[in-house]
């Protein structure tokens, strides 16, 4: 199928947005994309759609062919094919067909990505050999860097006849020109997609399985999460915490710049991804993934028995050695951690601490994040799950991590315990509470990616809403009970 009429008109508006001047211009293609006539066919009369390629190489100069036909120098370019899925990938199509360049020998740029750097509209003369009257085209010209300063360029005799690389003052289309001259293009590679290598800073990596569908980036494999910037991102920073939060819900918090790499996209670019990292220890499971199948912890070792593609690997194990996590305790062989072994009836749980604290009867609790991936927008315990460390350390540790207080841990003891699942069929968890009889400092929001505030409320009169078992283990501990179970059938 040919491109459809959304995808063109979506580029017309978002093309129109960056050059209002130019609507009259191009008032007539948007009368025809309102018509019935196939606005990328070459019978459509008296105009229809092609599609250009203005390669820029490193030195600010611009692909050029000797067309045969018109007897000009031209971007490589022409009429839209039927297996064409975009407008795009005829431009894609016509400078490997004429010039021999593919596309995996040249990117998007970050200024422009998908979109045209032009719309021009020419007249095109009779043609009575090919039964054609006069007629317009409306050329979309997209502009691409050369990935590699030493591309070979090797001309289709059929159609054009010699390649020239001309600077961006010698380019002869007006139009064109300018706005090259006011790109800023100075031929370097800049990233144009985000994704975050995330971890949980002991030796776990988190990995998205896509979709196995047609169209899918990297379908069926393990891959990072992330994408491309779009129009509303500021920077790339602003992309992979649009990413995150669109395809999982999550906001890790601090991400940081990694490492640049090349991926190859869907119609066959390079595409320049700026990698960053992320700590993060929560679990998947409980994330809203919105796209792929699932996500799930894998330590570098196991993830050679994955499909990814190797790139990911090489950045995982890049990131684990300047880590120092290059020994990483074996995983058990699961998509997430703790899968029993074979012929056992054991299931493993979630274990995690809370911290309860009393001042004047009230109880401090913490309202979550409304983006958190546990229990957005809702009052908890200052809490947190067990990694390589005892209960009483873990409690400790996120006590200053999360609000500012130093506890000590022959101030502390254990009052409650509850044994839950949030679901049937869900994995267990078990949830140690204690209480502080001392500590230092007053609550500070540390982690506001998790919690907006601290507050203190009375035992008698809790604040709405509340995670239920938080409100299960206050109400216990008042009572003087010491287990709780919550959800079993």
């Amino acid at each position: 199928m040919p491109p459809t009429r959304s995808h063109i008109s979506d580029l017309v508006t978002a093309y129109l947005e960056r050059h209002p001047a130019e609507a009259p211009l191009l008032a007539p293609l948007l009368r025809l994309l309102d018509e019935c006539a196939e606005p990328t066919s070459r019978s459509t009369m008296p105009g229809h759609i092609t599609c250009s390629a203005v390669v820029v190489d490193q030195d600010r100069r611009v692909l050029h062919v000797q067309h045969n036909v018109y007897g000009l120098l031209l971007a490589p370019g022409g009429h839209v094919e039927a297996g064409d899925r975009s407008l795009l990938e005829a431009a894609l199509r016509e400078v490997h067909e004429e010039a021999g360049i593919p596309p995996g020998a040249l990117c998007a740029t970050a200024a422009y990505g998908s979109l045209p750097i032009d719309i021009d509209v020419f007249c095109i003369d009779a043609n009575p050999v090919k039964g054609e009257g006069a007629h317009q085209h409306w050329d979309f010209r997209f502009v691409f860097q050369l990935v590699d300063g030493d591309v070979e360029v090797t001309v289709q005799p059929e159609e054009v006849s010699a390649a020239e690389w001309l600077t961006f003052d010698e380019v002869g289309a007006p139009q064109l020109r300018a706005k090259l001259r006011a790109s800023g293009l100075d031929g370097r590679i800049e990233p144009v997609n985000a994704s975050a290598l995330i971890h949980d800073g002991h030796g776990r990596y988190l990995l998205h399985l896509r979709d196995d569908l047609p169209g899918i980036w990297e379908p069926g494999a393990w891959s990072l999460l992330g994408g491309g910037r779009e129009p509303g991102d500021t920077s790339l920073d602003g992309t992979v915490r649009r990413e995150l939060r669109e395809e999982a819900g999550l906001d890790p918090g601090v991400v940081k710049p990694f490492a640049v790499e090349l991926a190859t996209g869907t119609d066959g670019l390079t595409v320049p991804v700026q990698v960053f990292t992320a700590k993060w220890s929560g679990d998947p499971a409980r994330l809203p993934l919105t796209e792929g199948v699932m996500l799930a912890w894998f330590r570098p070792d196991v993830m050679e028995r994955l499909r990814l593609s190797p790139s990911t690997l090489d950045l995982v194990r890049r990131h684990a050695k300047q880590s120092g996590r290059t020994k990483a305790a074996p995983q058990r062989e699961a998509l997430g951690p703790g899968r029993p072994k074979a012929g056992s009836t054991s299931v493993p749980h979630i274990v995690g601490v809370h911290l309860y604290v009393e001042r004047d009867n009230q109880v401090l609790l913490g309202l979550r994040h409304p983006a958190a991936a546990y229990a957005g927008g809702t009052h908890h315990f200052l809490a947190g799950h067990c990694e390589q460390e005892s209960a009483v350390a873990c409690l400790v540790r996120e006590a200053k991590e999360e609000a500012g207080l130093l506890i000590s841990p022959d101030d502390v003891e254990l009052v409650h315990v509850v044994h839950m699942v949030d679901e049937p069929g869900a994995q267990p968890r078990i949830g140690f509470v204690f209480r502080a009889r001392r500590w230092t400092g007053k609550p500070e929001v540390l982690e506001p990616d998790r919690c907006v505030s601290w507050g203190w409320w009375p035992a008698d009169a809790l604040p709405q809403p509340i995670v239920p078992y938080t409100r299960a283990a206050i109400e216990g501990i008042r009572a003087g009970r010491p287990y709780t179970e919550l959800d079993w059938e």
